[in-house]
């Protein structure tokens, strides 16, 4: 893999779960990594944790879900790093509720932070990963975007939104930026909250035989391929989603 030294990443919801996971898979890979986060206890938990390990990090907080706030963070960046070579669009909120109950202003709370900000952040970062030369955007989508279950209708039209702004966007901004999207199955976070939000994680056998691998994924799983998205590896590939689920969604599954 291409040596990523010096570069500088922004991990939207990097405080926590998936986002940690990925801002520390950059982190080994001498990438500064900025965790944008609106939770100030757990944004401060990752940058210790980071350079702890040798790694390097600077939490700024944003809440994305303000245009505002967004751009402060691309200018701090900027003025702080003179580049931004990366970008992962992560942060997100669910709100799983019957139709009836959902309402609308909880329906557009959800695409703001999870689709919205995406572009939002595209938009205002463009010319400083344009300028980097092999800039690079992986968008955090999920399967729900690709199947369903009952009372997931905010979450899985951010998501559907998701994977269709990454191949607008991918049109949009080549040659000189790639975007691509990962599609995360059922991985567990609990264990990788905060330290006041933590959980023990366990597993019964039956969650484990849902997935082709044998077992339920974790947030590093997701970590390691948003690097490899961004090296200098996987240069012919943009526009393009990758489904990480332990083949859980081509496992046909009856009923007992």
């Amino acid at each position: 893999m291409n040596s990523f030294a010096n570069k500088v990443a922004i991990i939207t919801g990097a405080g926590q779960g998936i986002g940690k996971a990925i801002a520390q898979a950059f982190s080994h890979h001498e990438v500064h990594v900025i965790i944008a986060d609106n939770d100030e206890e757990s944004g401060k938990e990752t940058q210790q944790w980071i350079e702890e390990k040798g790694g390097t990090a600077t939490f700024i907080p944003c809440d994305v879900a303000q245009e505002a706030s967004i751009k402060s963070l691309i200018h701090q960046v900027m003025d702080d790093n003179g580049r931004i070579d990366f970008l992962i669009n992560n942060a997100g909120v669910s709100r799983f509720k019957p139709i009836r109950e959902l309402s609308v202003k909880e329906f557009d709370e959800v695409l703001t932070i999870n689709l919205r900000s995406a572009f939002i952040f595209a938009k205002y970062a463009e010319p400083l990963l344009r300028k980097s030369g092999k800039g690079a955007i992986v968008n955090i989508a999920s399967t729900r975007a690709l199947m369903s279950e009952p009372d997931s209708e905010a979450y899985a039209a951010s998501k559907g939104g998701i994977l269709a702004l990454t191949h607008a966007l991918a049109n949009s901004l080549a040659p000189d930026i790639r975007v691509n999207a990962i599609s995360p199955g059922w991985i567990e976070v609990r264990d990788w909250k905060k330290t006041s939000a933590r959980q023990e994680v366990q597993h019964r056998e039956i969650d484990k035989k849902q997935h082709l691998v044998g077992r339920v994924g974790t947030p590093e799983d997701i970590g390691r391929a948003a690097v490899f998205l961004c090296s200098g590896e996987l240069t012919f590939m943009t526009g393009q989603n990758m489904v990480i689920d332990g083949g859980m969604t081509v496992k046909m599954m009856y009923e007992e």
